[in-house]
C-alpha cells in the first residue's frame, strides 16, 4: 500500500498549485441544514478553473513528471470528464500534447471543456473501462505517457483541499466525500492524518457503482458493474487496490446513492446555494440526508467535489 503524502508534501503542493488556482471556499447553508439537525458545511470544488477538484491533482502529477522525464512529448488519459480537463489543463501549461479518451455517450459538455483546454478527444467503448483499456493501446502505440486516474502524486495535489478544509472549519465531527476511484478520499485522509484530527470520513458511491461500497462491507476487493446515469464522476467498475486499502483502513462508513437521490440532492444544492453541483459532486450532501439523524447537533462537511453537469441533467434535477 503506497504510504498516504505528509503535511510537508501536502503543504509544498499547495504552493505549486496556488498560481494556478485560489483556495475554495468552505460555506456553511442554513438552507440545507434546516431540516437535517446538524451544520452543514459545502467544500465548494466546483470553483476551481476546470469546475471540480481533479485540477489540484493534475498540476502536481504533471509537475513531478516534466521533473522526471524532461523529454516527454505528451499524456494520454481515460476520463469521464474531469480528470480530463484536469490532465488538459496541465498539459496546456508545460506545452504537452494531451489526448484524453473517453466513453461514447459521454457529458457534452465535459467533452467542449476539454477540447476548449487543446486536448485530442478520442471517444471509444461504452463504459469508463472501455476507454481505459484504449487508451493504454494508444498510449503504447503514439509514445504517450498514460496517467493512472488514481496516482501518490495525485493524491498529493487532491489532499491541498482536505487541509484548506480543515483549516477553515475548526472541529469537524464527520466529511462526507465521493469516492470515484479514490484520490479525493485518501486526500481527505491525508490531510486529517497529518494533522492528527478525529474527524470521521464517510466515502460515498453511486447505489449504480457500488464497487467501494461492496468491498468495504465484504472486507474484500469486489468488482461491479457501473450502470449509474447521473454521476458519471464515480461510474467505478474496479477499485485501486491502493486506495480501497485505505478505504479499508479510514474509512467510517462508505454509503450508498441512488440516481434519483443524487438528482434530487443537484435540486437542493441549486436551490439553497445557487451552486451547480453535477451528479457525483452532489453525492456527499445526499448521503449525508439518508444519514442526518446519526449526526443530530454535529459539525457537517460535504465536499461538493465538481459542478459540470450537462444542461440536460440540471434540466433534469430541476425538475425532480
Amino acid at each position: 500500500m503506497q504510504p498516504l503524502p505528509t503535511l510537508a508534501e501536502i503543504q509544498a503542493a499547495k504552493a505549486l498549485i496556488r498560481p494556478h488556482i485560489h483556495e475554495t471556499p468552505a460555506y456553511r447553508w442554513p438552507l440545507l441544514e434546516a431540516e437535517l439537525g446538524c451544520e452543514v458545511w459545502l467544500k465548494h470544488e466546483n470553483h476551481t478553473p476546470v469546475g471540480a477538484f481533479k485540477i489540484r491533482g493534475g498540476l502536481v502529477y504533471m509537475d513531478e513528471l516534466k521533473r522526471q522525464n524532461p523529454e516527454v512529448k505528451g499524456v494520454i488519459a481515460a476520463t469521464t470528464g474531469n480528470h480530463g480537463q484536469s490532465i488538459a489543463f496541465a498539459a496546456r501549461q508545460h506545452g504537452l500534447r494531451a489526448v484524453i479518451v473517453v466513453p461514447h455517450g459521454n457529458n457534452p459538455e465535459k467533452n467542449a471543456a476539454m477540447r476548449s483546454l487543446g486536448a485530442e478527444l478520442v471517444e471509444h467503448g461504452g463504459q469508463f473501462q472501455e476507454a481505459l483499456e484504449y487508451s493504454r493501446e494508444l498510449a503504447a502505440r503514439d509514445g504517450l505517457h498514460a496517467i493512472p486516474s488514481f496516482h501518490p502524486w495525485l493524491v498529493r495535489g487532491v489532499a491541498t483541499y482536505g487541509l484548506e478544509l480543515f483549516h477553515a472549519v475548526k472541529n469537524i465531527d464527520v466529511v462526507f466525500v465521493p469516492i470515484g476511484l479514490g484520490s479525493g478520499f485518501c486526500g481527505v485522509t491525508a490531510a486529517r492524518e497529518a494533522l492528527g484530527l478525529k474527524t470521521r470520513i464517510i466515502g460515498v458511491v453511486s447505489e449504480h457503482a457500488a464497487a467501494y461500497a461492496l468491498s468495504f462491507q465484504q472486507k474484500q476487493f469486489v468488482e461491479q458493474t457501473s450502470t449509474t446515469r447521473v454521476a458519471e464522476g464515480v461510474a467505478c467498475k474496479t477499485p485501486n487496490k491502493d486506495a480501497l486499502e485505505h478505504v479499508l483502513r479510514h474509512a467510517h462508513d462508505v454509503v450508498t446513492v441512488s440516481d434519483d437521490e443524487a438528482v434530487t440532492a443537484m435540486r437542493e444544492i441549486i436551490q439553497a446555494t445557487h451552486n451547480i453541483a453535477e451528479g457525483a459532486g452532489a453525492l456527499a450532501y445526499a448521503a449525508l440526508k439518508k444519514q442526518c439523524t446519526a449526526w443530530q447537533g454535529k459539525r457537517v462537511a460535504c465536499v461538493l467535489t465538481g459542478g459540470n453537469a450537462s444542461m440536460a441533467m440540471i434540466k433534469r434535477a430541476l425538475n425532480a
